[in-house]
């Protein structure tokens, strides 16, 4: 009897840890990620090549189980994020996983024409349809539509813009009818939908989306930017940096391992990211001697000033370069001198 007992609440006891590891908590957790080079991942046509590394670091974020949650407060350089710092308001892990890859393909076309621009080349884009970014439950397009869909016809029409579709679809009143023409996972679909009155503003009617524009940019030499399923826009400023030296025949790696983070506008500003900590960690373990960090304009709580206190916590000897620009990178790789 007691062998029975004891059975059966081992049984219980492994159901239960088990359970734990696919028990979803209502929050997210992330910690370091990896430091990976970046001269595999972008291929300028005919570029030059480099001594040295421009690397990208990453975070790996998830959705917290009762054990990545215990993990991560446990930890020094994990971090836990209620779900809704994370998710927008009504936006389901699928849109979130979609809007991180939009940013990438945001942050790869803007290093893309701030390298470019640099190297003195010509820039142009080509427009292809808009990416529908998040459907909203109750809509007309709630079932219809999903994250990822890319329209490019509406009532048979091509626009240029997402603001000529929006122009369109304003003109239009609660009641009347739109065909969509979309692709989804390379396969064109056709949807018929009818508008609705919005609900943050229900003088005006809509299918209930939101949108951006799918678009891409034209160059010469061309460039192929291969992130797979990395998101995000925090990789930016690497990504100009590694565009920009197979462009010009002086190599500004100078033969160091150069790691860094920071999202790039298409003026070359470097603005801040997240979890600047757990990069300085990854990029440590990566052999990273030199690593770029957005100074904000030097504010208190800048992540240069975060990246400097993990970097001596950690004990590096890598040095922390704070960067507003993408011309204050390649000053600084200017003035530094080739490794021995």
């Amino acid at each position: 009897m007691r062998k029975k007992i004891y059975f059966i609440s081992v049984l219980i006891l492994v159901i239960i840890l088990t359970g734990g590891m696919y028990f979803s908590l209502p929050y997210y957790v992330s910690k370091p990620g990896m430091a990976k080079e970046l001269s595999p991942i972008v291929t300028v046509e005919d570029g030059y090549k480099e001594k040295g590394n421009f690397m990208l670091t990453t975070v790996r974020m998830g959705r917290a189980n009762i054990y990545s949650y215990l993990e991560a407060k446990m930890g020094k350089y994990e971090e836990i994020y209620p779900e809704e710092l994370i998710l927008n308001q009504q936006e389901t892990e699928e849109e979130y996983n979609v809007r991180q890859l939009h940013l990438m393909a945001s942050s790869k076309l803007n290093a893309i024409e701030v390298a470019y621009r640099k190297a003195g080349l010509p820039i142009n884009y080509k427009y292809k349809g808009i990416y529908v970014m998040q459907v909203f439950p109750g809509m007309p397009a709630d079932g219809a539509l999903q994250a990822g869909d890319r329209i490019y016809k509406i009532d048979g029409k091509q626009f240029s813009s997402s603001e000529k579709f929006i122009e369109y679809v304003g003109k239009k009143q609660a009641g009347d009818k739109v065909s969509l023409t979309f692709t989804r996972k390379k396969a064109e679909q056709t949807v018929t939908l009818t508008l609705k009155p919005l609900k943050q503003d229900p003088k005006r009617a809509g299918i209930g989306i939101t949108l951006v524009d799918d678009k891409e940019i034209v160059v010469a030499p061309e460039v192929k930017v291969k992130t797979d399923d990395i998101g995000g826009p925090s990789a930016g400023l690497m990504f100009t940096l590694e565009i920009y030296n197979q462009l010009t025949k002086e190599d500004f790696t100078k033969g160091y391992q150069i790691a860094g983070t920071g999202t790039i506008d298409v003026d070359g500003t470097v603005g801040p990211i997240g979890g600047i900590e757990q990069k300085i960690v990854a990029a440590d373990k990566a052999g990273a001697e030199i690593f770029f960090a957005p100074n904000e304009k030097g504010a208190k709580d800048s992540n240069y000033r975060a990246a400097v206190k993990t970097a001596r916590d950690i004990k590096t000897k890598m040095k922390i370069i704070p960067i507003d620009n993408f011309n204050e990178a390649i000053q600084y790789l200017e003035k530094m001198p080739v490794k021995k």
